[in-house]
């Protein structure tokens, strides 16, 4: 029997900018809470998306706050995550002077991947059991918000070059750390966010073999996110289409009518694309239908972890 996906320390979900990935990171979220995994969603980039998703106002940079019953979140800051684990590596008066130097701070900004790497790190030490800080909370699973696909990709290859160029030190035996956790399993899992478009569609395929490269693992689901109902069958489709061609109808009812064959082509193409992606994507595709609210509740959220509760 395969394991679950909330069994792992850790969910990465990427995908194309804009697909919805702060929804089905909530939504993972709740669902693995209810599972009784005590979860942290965390996010990178600074975009407290997750905090807006919950209506709270508590989710600040580094801190680890409540949002539900066994569900966190925190936003990452690459500079803080550094002095934290600098603290680890020198401490004292050597903490001091790096952290504190213009020219190590341009260092670690200018430095191609350093923050990527600081980054993940930092997503790496909240999934484990004993934490950089004694005193800080563990956890059962982390979820990561990433960045979109092409940044969030990169940011997992961070570690195994960082760790090549250093060959031996402190640097080496983190991010080795790190490489070996995303690409172990049994501790692991990724998950592609898309929408049932083309584009998407197409990222999505092409992310498969790039996230082989990056971790050696592939995508254990991919969450088609914002499908809408299909309300007609064909035949009903064609007779509100040849009753739409008839003149003569008051404004409102032909406005009714426009807008019903509308959300019906706009259904049958997305399932157009959803059966493409299911014939060529190597893992399981799931779907989260398009919710027609402007803000979506905790409720709503509840609802889609329910939908993805069986990964």
């Amino acid at each position: 029997m395969s394991r679950s996906l909330f069994d792992r320390n850790l969910i990465y979900v990427t995908g194309k900018g804009g697909v919805g990935k702060t929804t089905a990171a909530a939504a993972l979220g709740l669902a693995a809470a209810a599972r009784g995994r005590r979860t942290i969603v965390c996010e990178v980039a600074d975009q407290h998306n997750v905090s807006r998703a919950f209506a709270s106002a508590g989710v600040s940079t580094e801190e680890e706050a409540r949002l539900a019953e066994d569900l966190y979140a925190i936003t990452v800051d690459p500079q803080h995550a550094l002095e934290e684990w600098l603290s680890r590596q020198v401490g004292g008066r050597a903490l001091k002077v790096l952290t504190h130097s213009s020219a190590f701070q341009y260092f670690v900004a200018a430095a191609p991947g350093a923050k990527e790497l600081i980054t993940i790190a930092k997503i790496w030490e909240l999934a484990q059991g004993r934490r950089w800080t004694k005193t800080n909370r563990t956890y059962d699973l982390v979820i990561v918000d990433a960045p979109a696909s092409g940044h969030g990709l990169a940011m997992l290859q961070t570690p195994r070059t960082f760790g090549d160029i250093a060959r031996v030190g402190p640097i080496q035996r983190q991010a080795y750390k790190v490489r070996d956790m995303l690409a172990d399993p049994s501790r692991s899992a990724y998950v592609a966010v898309a929408l049932p478009e083309e584009m998407p569609v197409n990222e999505t395929l092409e992310m498969q073999d790039k996230l082989v490269d990056a971790t050696g693992l592939d995508f254990d689901a991919i969450v088609v996110n914002g499908l809408y109902p299909e309300r007609f069958s064909r035949q009903e489709a064609d007779a509100l289409r040849e009753l739409a061609e008839r003149d003569g109808h008051p404004p409102q009812r032909a406005a009714a009518l426009r807008a019903a064959l509308a959300a019906d082509d706009r259904a049958r193409s997305q399932r157009s694309h959803l059966r493409r992606l299911r014939r060529e994507a190597r893992s399981k595709v799931v779907t989260l239908p398009f919710v027609f609210d402007t803000d979506l509740g905790l409720e709503d959220y509840r609802a889609m972890g329910n939908r993805l509760a069986g990964l």
